[in-house]
């Protein structure tokens, strides 16, 4: 912010005010000057209307100062002073801020918004509430963080249920549920990012069709490979905008982000991580992280172990590379410790012990504090020296 309005700053400050204006639309909210609680923008800069108004300030934002040449009855009074060569006007703005610029600071912002609570009557209490608010006018920020929760609460409630009705003998109970259950995690694939396709992947895997998780694995393969997509902050921004800029933000998600796999640790999604779920719990950790592209070759992996062994073979070869070679790319630093944890798990299935030893001893020493696995290693390891010995015995 400029320390006093002068004069001799007269376009320094229109810049600032210009900036401020321009992250306004963005996210649809611009404060009253006396009661700044009350949202100036609640009627009318919404939806496809504010998505159109930030289009055009942003394509004058990108020209600058120039931007007010466009304007006749300011253009004579400014043009000498911005075509001056020997005057410089400091914007405070050393690179102008594009769409997928904005695009990643609201995706991480999204990162932040969590809901962990698997207690079915207060979820859905969480949804009569979002339910009050669709109809209501609502922000751009409003907007994609209640479609990002409900995606969560949705993905949640749809595993607690199964988890509920598995163990019940009522045949017609469980048939409701699991429709109730496969609709939700449809919905929810709407509602969220690319990612959020391989949470019905997982159901399907829990509940044994096998081929109908393969079959979702495929698509989500298909859309993770797209040249344009964004994950973890990285895009090729050419690509991006040619594919998405200037669409809704539902479609942005849809076909062109990806984040990593949230797993809450009360809730079982894959009956073979419930002892890193456990140790995460019994460390105080909600939720366990999982790179979505680890995800992805895992399930393929887990699947095809029921269907071809060959593909389930080619699977966990993909997740062998992924994991030894990738350099930060597709494995975020912090979640190491559970990309090696997954391989293990998957070479321990296939029973090659060695490997298993060595992708458990791998997940120890890349341990961190985000997923608080290590109990759970540590008693893999156990095993595996238990197993290994018996085997030379």
């Amino acid at each position: 912010m400029l320390p006093q309005w002068c004069p001799q700053n007269l376009l320094a400050g229109f810049w600032v005010c210009f900036k401020l204006l321009l992250r306004w639309v963005y996210e649809g909210i611009c404060p009253n000057f006396f009661i700044p609680q009350n949202n100036l923008f609640l009627t009318k800069v919404h939806g496809s209307a504010q998505n159109r108004l930030f289009l055009e300030l942003h394509e004058l934002y990108k020209k600058g100062l120039a931007c007010l040449l466009q304007s006749s009855s300011i253009r004579s009074y400014i043009i000498d002073v911005i075509y001056n060569p020997r005057l410089s006007i400091c914007t405070d703005e050393s690179i102008i801020r594009s769409e997928v610029d904005y695009d990643k600071q609201l995706i991480t912002e999204l990162e932040g918004v969590r809901f962990f609570s698997v207690d079915l009557y207060y979820i859905t209490k969480a949804i009569h509430i979002i339910e009050q608010y669709v109809e209501s006018p609502k922000s751009l920020y409003q907007v994609v963080t209640l479609r990002h929760l409900t995606a969560v609460i949705f993905q949640r409630t749809a595993f607690s249920l199964q988890n509920v009705y598995t163990n019940k003998r009522a045949n017609k109970q469980m048939y409701i549920a699991d429709k109730i259950s496969c609709h939700m995690l449809k919905l929810a694939a709407k509602f969220g990012c690319v990612s959020d396709m391989l949470y019905i992947a997982m159901y399907y895997y829990k509940t044994f069709r096998y081929r109908e998780a393969l079959s979702v694995i495929e698509m989500t393969k298909v859309k993770l490979a797209l040249p344009y997509l964004m994950y973890r902050g990285r895009v090729d921004e050419e690509r991006y905008i040619e594919a998405v800029g200037g669409q809704s933000w539902s479609t942005k998600m849809r076909q062109a982000v990806a984040q990593d796999i949230e797993l809450g640790t009360r809730i079982c999604y894959v009956s073979e991580l419930i002892p890193e779920q456990q140790s995460a719990l019994q460390n105080k950790t909600r939720t366990l992280f999982i790179p979505v592209f680890v995800m992805l070759h895992f399930l393929e992996f887990l699947c095809y172990r029921h269907i071809d062994t060959t593909l389930s073979q080619a699977a966990l070869d993909e997740l062998q590379v992924l994991v030894h070679h990738d350099q930060g790319l597709y494995i975020y630093d912090l979640l190491r410790d559970i990309s090696w944890e997954i391989l293990g798990i998957c070479h321990q299935i296939t029973g090659n012990l060695q490997a298993a030893l060595y992708s458990y001893q791998q997940s120890l020493i890349s341990e961190s504090p985000l997923n608080n696995i290590q109990t759970a290693t540590q008693g893999r390891i156990q095993d595996m020296v238990q197993l290994t010995s018996h085997q030379y015995q």
